[in-house]
């Protein structure tokens, strides 16, 4: 069998003491400030509002709704029985599990709620969220090929697969992690960073966004052919992942979003 050995990088980056700092929580901080720091940039490149101080102000809010949204998700989605037989543990987020779609779900309340409050357009407003999403994704999916989890389904002809050390088959496999990576983070963020700088689609609020749900769930609707479906789920409806069913919405309210949003005259 094909196999390339697995690096050997400490999940834990460094320790202050009884403080310890995980790579994981590292690119959690990465996708958030690169982020941010991006919108700011984004928002300066046009006058009036959203304006780079409403971002600065959203951070917070952002911060909040990925997290608290991704935990919910994770235990909503992909391990309820669990969860309902041991609520308490639904809090001890540092075990892991963590569902982007879920993060997803919660940083659109948090855009909805924080511009009701401001009196912003949501949709205006996501579009630059969305174009900056894609570092956080990228990030954080090369978190989990350092954790060595999420890992993919076996591959022993696969001449770059990798035996992961907590596959408890210990069988080479698709680096589905680096894969996202690739797909739902560097090629996502650089489609967007173009079509964002059109004014035909900059000027048409949601077009970005639309387009960011469209591409993600694309990507990752692909790269779960060659990720190993959780355990405890397995394959669900017609041999799919819990991660494609959740993405097929995702995809069709993107074309919903799209089509609103080329039916408005572009903003000058």
């Amino acid at each position: 069998m094909l196999a390339i050995a697995f690096p050997a990088i400490d999940p834990v980056a460094f320790e202050l003491g009884p403080i310890v700092i995980r790579w994981y929580a590292l690119a959690y901080l990465a996708g958030f400030v690169l982020g941010w720091r991006y919108c700011l940039a984004l928002a300066r490149s046009t006058p009036g509002r959203p304006s780079a101080e409403d971002y600065d102000d959203f951070l917070t809010w952002a911060v909040v709704g990925v997290i608290l949204g991704g935990r919910i998700g994770y235990v909503l989605f992909y391990n309820l029985p669990f969860y309902l037989q041991n609520p308490l543990d639904a809090l001890m987020v540092w075990h892991g599990g963590m569902s982007f779609h879920g993060g997803l779900i919660g940083v659109l309340g948090a855009i909805l709620l924080f511009c009701w409050k401001r009196g912003l357009s949501p949709l205006a407003f996501g579009d630059l969220i969305a174009a900056a999403a894609p570092i956080g994704l990228f990030f954080g999916r090369i978190a989990n090929f350092i954790n060595g989890e999420l890992y993919g389904r076996p591959a022993p002809d696969v001449s770059w697969a990798v035996v992961f050390p907590r596959d408890p088959l210990q069988v080479p496999r698709h680096p589905s992690q680096l894969y996202e990576a690739f797909l739902e983070g560097a090629v996502l963020f650089v489609l967007l960073a173009i079509l964002v700088r059109m004014p035909a689609v900059r000027g048409r609020a949601g077009m970005t966004a639309g387009i960011f749900f469209i591409g993600y769930g694309l990507s990752r609707i692909i790269a779960e052919f060659f990720r190993e479906p959780d355990a405890q789920l397995g394959f669900l409806y017609a041999g799919a992942t819990m991660g494609q069913l959740l993405s097929v919405p995702m995809v069709l309210f993107g074309v919903w979003l799209v089509a609103q949003a080329r039916r408005r005259p572009a903003a000058v």
